[in-house]
């Protein structure tokens, strides 16, 4: 710095060294042409190789998402085990000797719709009997479902008087609904 060549910036408690270029010889304008141009050329070579790194990273990643050829060879014997498989199993179902008849599918359905129909038919009554009974107890629906596997004390000595109501509950009602067992009707075939 003091011979000339280098010069000293302070920036508060931060001293900054670069070099003196006002001692360079001043560039002529074909000279930063020629600059201007290599650089140019330069960047569209860097440009090209960037473009052909990301070309190459896609390829890459598609490659390695890809599945190997020991892989795809163990996927096509495992695919023709199961097409055998399923090859035998069709065959077996051929040569069985007791297919259902038309006749005996036709029984089958008919007595399953009459089932599901009955069964609409008792839900639909117990439904109604219930709301029936319901309309004038005075906890909600749920309430009278849930099952608290208490006994309904009978009035005596030293018990309050709100404590005398009579409850019913569910063990004592006998009351299973479709919903507590995941029943539903099928549908129709």
């Amino acid at each position: 710095a003091q011979q000339g060549s280098i010069r000293e910036k302070a920036y508060g408690k931060q001293k900054i060294y670069f070099a003196d270029q006002e001692q360079l010889p001043a560039a002529s304008d074909a000279e930063l042409r020629n600059l201007d141009e290599a650089i140019a050329a330069l960047s569209a070579k860097v440009q090209a190789a960037q473009q052909s790194c990301r070309h190459m990273e896609a390829e890459l990643k598609e490659l390695n998402g890809s599945m190997t050829t020991p892989e795809v060879a163990r996927e096509i014997e495992q695919l023709r085990k199961d097409c055998a498989n399923y090859t035998e199993k069709l065959e077996r179902i051929k040569s069985a000797t007791n297919h259902v008849t038309l006749e005996e599918k036709e029984k089958v359905c008919s007595e399953q719709k009459l089932y599901c129909k009955e069964w609409r038919r008792r839900k639909r009554m117990a439904t109604e009997l219930l709301d029936a009974i319901l309309e004038g107890y005075p906890k909600s629906k749920k309430q009278f479902f849930v099952s608290t596997g208490a006994v309904a004390a009978l009035p005596g000595r030293g018990q309050r008087p709100e404590s005398r109501s009579v409850l019913v509950l569910q063990e004592e009602v006998g009351i299973e609904t479709d919903e507590e067992h995941n029943a539903t009707l099928p549908t129709a075939v």
